[in-house]
């Protein structure tokens, strides 16, 4: 299980990154961010997995909990305003 919150929890990163080097095409963009995104949403699911199943005291679960969500929150922000990101030379 900690494996796969640390496969999910990477490849958000590796998706942002993939989404700043297509900048130049919205559409792409905006898919690699949607990707990142998938990514933190599973991330999510994997904490509140180990949570119940007691792998995670309460503290550090809310914690890593917020921290995804403000990643999403970001995302989100990014994705909907994917203009200003997009074909900036």
């Amino acid at each position: 299980m900690i494996d796969q919150i640390r496969r999910s929890s990477r490849s958000i990163g590796a998706n942002i990154t993939e989404a700043w080097q297509k900048r130049r095409y919205t559409a792409h963009f905006i898919s690699k961010l949607s990707d990142a995104d998938s990514e933190q949403s599973e991330t999510q699911h994997w904490l509140r997995t180990a949570y119940h199943c007691k792998y995670l005291d309460e503290k550090i679960y809310k914690e890593l909990l917020e921290d995804c969500k403000h990643i999403g929150a970001m995302l989100g922000k990014m994705i909907s305003d994917a203009k200003h990101w997009c074909n900036r030379n």
